[in-house]
């Protein structure tokens, strides 16, 4: 593979319908380096920085509105799993089996047919080591 031409050395490209102007790529990144602060330049007229400082005020209060409705929401979650349990351990207490009704509560979750499907294919299998 032939090395890449060196731009300083290179015949520098006409421009189209500039005539006989031409520029080389050196002539283009000759530019001196401007130091934004690691920003980019931007035109900041009072009329912007207006309409900046008030979007970044809604969005503050929007944003701050979503984390609290997702805070509200997760201590609803924790006090409904503190409920469950205690209603499992009630029904614990009055000689219930748990791991049953857990089970059957997953299984009333679940589609009618996908349900009887499961239940056949576990019969046959069942039959077929002679479990059944």
């Amino acid at each position: 593979m032939p090395p890449a031409p060196d731009p300083e050395k290179s015949t520098p490209a006409p421009i189209p319908g500039g005539g006989e102007t031409q520029v080389s790529m050196a002539d283009l990144t000759a530019m001196p380096p401007v130091d934004t602060g690691g920003r980019i330049p931007v035109k900041n007229t009072p009329a912007d920085v207006a309409v900046r400082d008030n979007s970044y005020s809604v969005t503050a209060d929007e944003l701050r509105q979503f984390i609290e409705r997702f805070e509200h929401l997760a201590a609803e979650k924790q006090d409904i799993a503190e409920q469950q349990k205690d209603v499992m351990a009630e029904a614990k207490a009055r000689g219930y089996d748990t791991k049953v009704m857990k089970i059957i509560i997953a299984m009333r979750k679940r589609d009618r047919d996908d349900l009887a499907e499961e239940e056949a294919t576990l019969d046959l299998y069942m039959a077929a080591l002679g479990m059944a």
